[in-house]
């Protein structure tokens, strides 16, 4: 039997349900886990966290809304990430995690080997937690790194920790989809970051001059114009187009059948708060 899903919102979990949820994370029937908003003991959370480290199916885990509500729990669900090897996309989305929790999270994140997608937007992160993040984001292809990443409504983070993730994601060699939507990035017009350094105008330079593989970028909330918008998602559609060329070339030396028909872009910087079309997308945020 094809792995399933066990997806419960806003409830308070007996005992009972907790122990139905682990037997299944054991006996690795379960693809997806959603606990969104859910209520349960601290014992029950560690009992998950259990059958979380011991699941060989779990590819998307859901604690949003503040499911990992200490640090304690933190310490709980960083230790059954250290044992896991299946999880692909994590969703902590309204975790009070701040940077010490991150701390003590990202070495269990830096080590995984199948997380692409990384939940991280409403948890008090400040310029400490992006410090963190930036690890993930190896350059180069020098190591697996994020594919997704969710940074929205962390209105801590500061000019300058903007600026690192800009340069982390300027040499990034395999994040796809960044969201940024609801920070204060846009509050003091140009004279402070909106997403890179100091101004939407560097967040254009920085699109036109530095390769990157992102192709998706959520700005929503940010006060940067509808122009300057369309100029940057004109250049994200423009590494599409590159990136097309080289695959219908190298088919044709190859002569390979199996011809991918161009499809339209899904490079963008969207307005609206939305996950899109992404791993990020599968459950309720």
């Amino acid at each position: 039997m094809l792995p399933g899903s066990i997806q419960i919102s806003g409830e308070t979990l007996s005992g009972a349900e907790i122990r139905d949820i682990c037997e299944s994370l054991r006996e690795n029937s379960v693809r997806l886990l959603s606990l969104r908003g859910c209520q349960l003991s601290e014992r029950d959370f560690g009992h998950v966290c259990r059958g979380v480290a011991e699941s060989r199916s779990l590819a998307q885990l859901n604690l949003n809304l503040g499911i990992v509500s200490n640090i304690n729990r933190v310490k709980q669900l960083a230790e059954a990430l250290k044992t896991n090897r299946s999880v692909q996309s994590l969703f902590l989305h309204g975790s009070p995690l701040t940077d010490a929790g991150l701390a003590l999270l990202n070495p269990a994140l830096s080590i995984h080997p199948s997380l692409v997608a990384l939940d991280l937007g409403d948890c008090m992160l400040g310029d400490e937690g992006i410090n963190l993040i930036c690890g993930l984001l190896p350059p180069d292809g020098a190591k697996s790194g994020l594919k997704e990443l969710t940074l929205s409504a962390n209105p801590g983070i500061t000019s300058k920790g903007w600026g690192r993730l800009a340069i982390a994601v300027a040499h990034s060699s395999q994040l796809r989809v960044l969201n940024l939507d609801y920070n204060p990035l846009g509050k003091l017009g140009m004279l402070v970051s909106l997403f890179i350094l100091l101004s939407p105008q560097t967040l254009l330079d920085m699109v036109e001059n530095y390769p990157t593989a992102l192709r998706t970028l959520i700005l929503a909330e940010n006060n940067i114009s509808p122009e300057l918008q369309q100029q940057i998602s004109d250049l994200l559609s423009e590494g599409e187009e590159e990136e097309e060329t080289e695959v219908h070339e190298v088919t044709a030396r190859e002569k390979n059948p199996w011809i991918c028909q161009n499809n339209s872009s899904s490079q963008m910087v969207l307005m609206t708060s939305g996950l899109g079309d992404s791993l990020l997308a599968e459950t309720e945020m």
